[in-house]
């Protein structure tokens, strides 16, 4: 099994910050959102990554490197313009081959990792299986609507009368026959490839889509708020430790970490 990271968006929604910067590297925590994703893929047991990078490639690639700093092997996949995710599928085309493979979104957070329903497409492999998350407001989202069994009969983006609170999580898992659904699509109203049509056209061509509904914390980081949340979130969990220096005239308070060779 292979993952495909999609690294290639512009970031407009954190501007001015990623004026100067990757979104995908923006820190949580004092650490890049993308690593968070990386290290997802490598205690999954995925070792083999494409990246799809766009202009911020440069960027990207030196914080990166080959991978080995995660235990990954990453390949770069340049995309010339982000045409929407199912893009991304079709400019990795070579690279994934006919492995399965997961699609992570560089600039998602997820806590609790994706071991789990990797573990579960492995052994049941479905043509393609999803995450869900419960929202306030599912019109911001891809959404989905499952059936009485809990498999997935349908698929919107962004609707305007959403007909769940399902909204589709940034991972993604799939089977070849994605490739043949991809290679069929016609870009949408907002001139995107979606992967929401690919999914629907393996459903309406009878192929099986199942889903699985986290109970644990998701956001996509793409815009300030949300970042803001997600450091909040992490910097909450953070215990104490002390592995530098500190006088005996100071006092440390609250969940403070001095690394060593801090003073």
């Amino acid at each position: 099994m292979k993952a495909l990271v999609l690294a290639g968006g512009s970031g407009t929604r954190l501007r001015p910050i990623t004026h100067t910067s990757a979104k995908q590297l923006v820190p949580v925590a004092n650490k890049p959102v993308l690593f968070y994703g990386l290290e997802a893929v490598a205690t999954a047991g995925i070792k083999d990554v494409g990246m799809v990078v766009g202009d911020t490639h440069a960027e990207i690639e030196a914080a990166v490197g080959d991978g080995s700093a995660f235990g990954l092997e990453v390949t770069y996949l340049r995309q010339d313009a982000p045409l929407g995710l199912a893009h991304g599928v079709l400019v990795a085309r070579d690279f994934l081959g006919d492995d399965d493979f997961v699609m992570y979104l560089g600039d998602n957070f997820i806590v609790g990792g994706i071991t789990g329903i990797v573990d579960r497409f492995v052994r049941d492999r479905p043509a393609a299986q999803i995450m869900l998350t419960r929202v306030g407001d599912p019109r911001q989202f891809g959404v989905a609507e499952l059936d009485a069994a809990g498999r997935v009969i349908g698929l919107a983006e962004k609707p305007a009368v959403p007909r769940s609170d399902l909204a589709l999580v940034g991972v993604y898992l799939f089977t070849p026959a994605v490739h043949r659904a991809v290679a069929g699509l016609s870009p949408s109203r907002r001139g995107e490839l979606e992967i929401t049509d690919a999914i629907q056209r393996l459903i309406e061509s009878g192929q099986r889509v199942e889903a699985s509904v986290i109970a644990g914390y998701w956001k996509d980081t793409g815009n300030v708020t949300d970042m803001l949340e997600v450091n909040r979130l992490v910097l909450e969990s953070v215990e104490p430790r002390v592995d530098g220096s500190v006088d005996t005239g100071s006092e440390l308070v609250g969940r403070v970490v001095v690394e060593r060779g801090a003073v």
